[in-house]
């Protein structure tokens, strides 16, 4: 059985667009799925929308749950608590699925040895149907994972659509509280990608799981794009230990050099891509000086 966990907060509109994609899901005999919908302390029209869909007839069983401890970490361990599948899929909110996406997670764990798998991330549309402008990729401010089209090994999986066993999940724990949304910003799908890979298991690309992640205008641009980076040097600064004299420093000055450099010459994208490096270094720091994180929480695993 395939375990879909969703955690969600105050999307309803887009909930509703990624429940209605699974409706048209394509499957095979054997494949059975089970969604767990997880309302990590919505305040808009979120539980009238679950309860709405929870009453129509559905092609997969939809368990709704309710985690009112702030933190997609948290509503994540929720789900995962009360999942049963042997394959467990965690989807954002915010994205609709490809109809063969379910089957795709299932058949590439049932045919490889990858414990984990990343499915393709690919730009959807804006609320008027306006797909994006491939030119200016980055300044949408979205996961963007495409890695070809031949099943590959990779480091690092990144939760908007990933897949891992049961093993897994009982081997390496619970995601921890004090990363992604809701708590430090991101970073609890690469740290739970490190646990993975020390546990001794492999992390594979599957390019035919495909998702497509809604554009929203209030993540585009500049200032949004500084806030994200940021957000992820201070999560990084959770769980990695880099050096700041001989790594970080270093990294800041030279990418300061660059952002200069690439300004001058009129590459914006490359600009763009450096000032985000710049504030991922600031957020770095400014976790590890203040160590926030560490001192107040606590890992949940």
């Amino acid at each position: 059985m395939l375990s879909v966990i969703v955690p969600t907060r105050n999307r309803s509109g887009s909930l509703k667009n990624l429940l209605a994609s699974f409706e048209r899901s394509i499957l095979s005999e054997d494949d059975r799925v089970e969604v767990l919908i997880i309302d990590n302390g919505s305040d808009d029209a979120t539980s009238f929308t679950l309860e709405r869909e929870a009453q129509q007839h559905r092609r997969f069983p939809l368990k709704l749950l309710h985690e009112e401890k702030r933190g997609k970490a948290n509503a994540l361990n929720l789900g995962l608590s009360n999942s049963s599948g042997d394959v467990i899929l965690i989807l954002d909110d915010d994205v609709v699925v490809e109809p063969e996406t379910f089957h795709q997670h299932l058949k590439a764990h049932a045919e490889t040895s990858f414990a984990a798998l990343q499915g393709k991330i690919l730009p959807g549309r804006d609320s008027f149907g306006r797909t994006a402008d491939l030119e200016k990729l980055r300044e949408y401010n979205i996961p963007h994972i495409d890695y070809g089209e031949e099943l590959r090994e990779i480091r690092g999986l990144t939760g908007t659509n990933m897949s891992f066993t049961r093993q897994v999940f009982e081997k390496v724990g619970f995601f921890d509280t004090r990363l992604g949304p809701g708590a430090a910003g991101f970073s609890e799908d690469t740290e739970y990608s490190v646990r993975i890979r020390q546990a001794g298991f492999k992390i594979g690309y599957t390019p035919d799981a495909v998702v497509y992640h809604e554009l929203d205008p209030n993540r585009y641009g500049r200032e949004y794009n500084r806030m994200v980076e940021y957000r992820k040097g201070l999560s990084r600064s959770v769980y990695r230990h880099d050096s700041i004299p001989f790594r970080v420093i270093p990294d800041l000055m030279a990418n300061c050099l660059r952002y200069g450099i690439y300004s001058l010459l009129g590459k914006k994208q490359k600009a763009y891509k450096t000032e985000g490096r710049i504030m991922k270094c600031w957020g770095y720091l400014a976790g590890k000086t203040s160590g926030v994180f560490s001192r107040n929480s606590q890992r949940h695993v």
